[in-house]
């Protein structure tokens, strides 16, 4: 596949399909990672700490039960 830039403000971006970030499991709020072997440019879903995986999953178990939650604490 063969991509251009596109002008974004001052700086340019790359448009990323839906269907490659779907592959590899990438929303908006996904940090990546963005490095160089000297030739290409690498940009790959961060890998987070143990802890930030278990924060994470944390976050999105609580908002899918947000209701059930509430009600088991009262």
């Amino acid at each position: 596949m063969i991509k251009k830039l596109s002008a974004v403000g001052n700086s340019l971006g790359l448009i990323i399909e839906r269907p490659i970030l779907e592959l590899l499991g990438i929303t908006k709020d996904t940090a990546l990672e963005v490095k160089t072997d000297g030739e290409a440019l690498i940009i790959r879903p961060a890998k987070l700490s143990k802890k930030e995986r278990i924060r994470e999953s944390t976050k999105r178990m609580m908002a899918v039960h947000d209701e059930t939650l509430r009600k088991l604490a009262k």
